[in-house]
């Protein structure tokens, strides 16, 4: 009969491998959020000037026609439209509240997809909307067709540039 004894493994003790800490910075990410959304918009249409008209009767920060405010139930005069930043930033949060009606099924459908080329998002989809109706945007999804506004700015152009914003409505 063999009998083996096994002690155990001793092992010298080591001190642990100390790595150092290395906090790299990091850029911070831009939130495209609803004021930027706004001030994006403003800075497009107007230069964000509350009191400008252009050659073709569009008015203040946002460039509304006098039929776009009637839809919208806002009557008042061109001088107290351009004299009130507050009643052009209301008129810009009914209509894109009102866009944004027009054009949810559309949203709610194609939010994150590429359609004609285009990746659809809900502020880009408002943005073009605000320049050339919820009925051209309506239509570009029916067919492809790209409406233009006055001075040869396509709506589609709007929807690249105005892509990815959080919008609070």
């Amino acid at each position: 009969m063999v009998i083996i004894f096994l002690s155990p493994v001793m092992v010298a003790p080591t001190s642990p491998t100390i790595s150092p800490i290395v906090i790299v910075e990091q850029p911070k990410p831009v939130i495209k959020d609803h004021y930027l959304f706004l001030n994006d918009l403003g800075h497009q249409e107007s230069g964000n000037r509350y009191d400008i008209v252009n050659r073709f009767g569009y008015m203040g920060r946002y460039q509304f026609g006098k039929s776009t405010l009637r839809t919208l139930k806002i009557k008042v005069s061109k001088e107290a439209f351009l004299s009130s930043p507050d009643l052009q930033e209301y008129a810009m949060q009914q209509l894109l509240c009102y866009n944004k009606q027009k054009l949810q099924k559309y949203i709610d459908k194609f939010d994150g997809q590429i359609v004609h080329g285009i990746l659809v998002t809900e502020s880009g989809l408002l943005a073009a909307a605000h320049l050339g109706g919820a009925g051209s945007v309506k239509k570009w999804f029916r067919t492809g067709k790209i409406k233009e506004d006055g001075n040869g700015v396509k709506i589609t152009s709007y929807m690249k540039r105005f892509s990815g914003y959080e919008l609070y409505l």
